[in-house]
């Protein structure tokens, strides 16, 4: 996931031109495949040992057009480009004739990022619903049509945000939480590996190469916006059996606003607890767990939590 191209002074959101270029390169040499959004459901379903990405950029920033875009269009390198409705044409961002122009590409997709863009997992059904509704329409006005694919705001969603999105058709939702996408995700909580200046400096991006799904059955609790009185939640999750020397992953979470390695224990054979004894602090909480698979790859899986300041969600 990307957001800015060499917009320098947001560093946080922002990849360097040459090391987007760097990064295109090394997926090219290791013959790691571009999925098309179009076939997005034939590649989630197809398990032949591939490697293969889905590349998405967050917001529609002019930089993206600028920067990135004569690159991607060149290449006709697949991409989903999702953008908020209501930053549309304003300073520093793409206008509607442009989305238009990339949009006629059959290697292009346009997802939704909902109206507006604010913190909507703090907000009420009415106003989630109100939001993501004005935020369809507009795209019919503009485009013709809506997208299946969603990307959450801040990648922040609760149970109810998304049963919100499924109501309204949307197939798949995504996070920013890192991990790798199978076919025993939930399709409302997809992973993404964001990348900016520090997350995407190019011996890191080689080392995300590497990665390989952990496949699990569930993951406990399901609501990730946690209240006051339900942090720290009590975590648990049911891996697929049959995965090599499972017991000898690690995890490590940001529980009392340090970085820690968590204190974990199994139940059975595939179910692990991880024993959160701190509340998370700040907006999000923040889980990571790996395990050293065959050479020089990794099973890795993120989980990531929305803390409210909240007793309870009214």
């Amino acid at each position: 996931m990307y957001h800015r191209f060499e917009e320098n002074k947001y560093p946080s959101t922002n990849i360097k031109i040459k090391d987007f270029v760097e990064h295109l390169k090394i997926l090219k040499t290791n013959k790691i495949h571009f999925i098309n959004a179009k076939d997005f459901e034939i590649e989630l379903k197809n398990n032949k040992p591939q490697r293969k990405i889905l590349l998405t950029v967050d917001d529609g920033f002019a930089s993206f057009y600028q920067n990135a875009w004569p690159i991607l269009k060149k290449e006709k390198i697949p991409f989903i480009l999702f953008v908020s409705t209501r930053e549309i044409g304003t300073f520093n961002y793409m206008t509607w004739d442009q989305i238009r122009e990339i949009s006629k590409e059959n290697f292009v997709e346009i997802g939704n990022h909902s109206h507006t863009h604010e913190y909507l997992a703090d907000e009420n059904k009415d106003i989630i619903m109100a939001d993501i509704k004005k935020s369809i329409s507009i795209f019919k006005k503009e485009l013709g049509k809506n997208s299946e694919f969603f990307s959450y705001p801040f990648g922040e969603y609760s149970l109810e945000f998304k049963d919100i999105i499924k109501s309204l058709g949307f197939k798949y939702a995504f996070g920013q939480h890192s991990g790798v996408i199978d076919e025993t995700k939930d399709f409302y909580e997809m992973p993404r590996f964001p990348i900016n200046e520090k997350y995407g400096e190019i011996k890191r991006f080689n080392s995300l190469t590497k990665t390989l799904p952990f496949k699990y059955y569930v993951i406990n609790p399901e609501e990730k916006y946690l209240l006051q009185n339900t942090n720290p939640p009590k975590v648990t999750i049911k891996f697929h059996e049959n995965i090599k020397n499972l017991h000898s992953l690690s995890c490590y979470s940001n529980e009392g606003n340090r970085w820690r390695q968590s204190d974990i224990k199994f139940e059975n054979d595939n179910t692990l607890f991880i024993n959160i004894g701190e509340k998370f602090i700040g907006e999000r909480g923040r889980i990571n767990c790996s395990l050293r698979d065959k050479s020089g790859f990794w099973r890795w899986l993120g989980i990531q939590f929305v803390i409210s300041e909240k007793q309870s969600k009214s």
